[in-house]
């Protein structure tokens, strides 16, 4: 875990992490030399958004988090035909705002270089 934070969220945006982690394994192709996601990461923060206590903060890292971008990203993208797609961006908007705001922009940079 990268620059880990505590980190308070409502249970609605835990529960639409836990969707889009779920959408990303499902879309997880085995059979390429390289997957998109790691899967050992993608299972261990699945496993830690899964076990946390309502209500509780849950600590991230500035990974975790990219990962959780990333997967928000593909969700959005998998779903531009779909009647619902503006729900989906509203989602991740509100999501992204919420993992984003806990490290600088200069630490993103860091992180992505």
């Amino acid at each position: 875990m990268i620059q880990p934070r505590e980190i308070h969220m409502e249970e609605d945006a835990f529960s639409a992490i836990a969707q889009i982690l779920g959408i990303m394994t499902d879309n997880l192709d085995l059979s390429l030399p390289t997957a998109q996601w790691d899967i050992h990461h993608l299972v261990d923060l699945d496993t830690r958004i899964a076990s946390h206590e309502h209500g509780e903060p849950i600590v991230l890292g500035i990974d975790d988090v990219s990962l959780i971008l990333a997967g928000m990203a593909f969700t959005e993208v998998m779903s531009m035909e779909f009647p619902f797609f503006d729900m989906v961006q509203w989602t991740s908007d509100f999501v992204s705002a919420e993992l984003r705001k806990h490290w600088t922009d200069e630490e993103w940079l860091q992180f992505a270089g």
